[in-house]
């Protein structure tokens, strides 16, 4: 599965539409179609932006094996009824979340 396909997977998963996120990208609409039809790479900046609005991991996006895919975006953090405005603060609230979870995972590996 190619980056684009994952990128709509996880808009979709979350219930976005391509206008909010490219408003929360401050990018046109047209754009973020490219980046999810395969037109267009987009650029780390982005990648990191999208994966905090989308609760994913930076390396989610990269991802090959479609169950490992399906699992990533199954499991994504979900947010509903958001709207468009909502969208920086949720996204900063998810880069908090997986921050600590890093932290966590980090003092586990250490007690070991």
């Amino acid at each position: 599965m190619k980056i684009g396909h994952i990128l709509k997977a996880y808009r979709e998963k979350n219930k976005f539409s391509q206008e909010a996120v490219a408003s929360f990208l401050d990018i046109k609409r047209e754009l973020l179609s490219y980046y999810e039809n395969d037109s267009r790479e987009p650029s780390v900046e982005i990648l990191e932006k999208l994966a905090d609005v989308y609760g994913a991991e930076l390396s989610d996006f990269f991802e090959t094996d479609i169950n490992h895919i399906n699992t990533n975006v199954a499991f994504a953090f979900r947010a509903t009824e958001m709207k468009e405005k909502d969208l920086k603060e949720l996204a900063q609230f998810r880069k908090v979340v997986k921050n600590y979870l890093k932290i966590i995972d980090l003092e586990k590996k250490n007690a070991e």
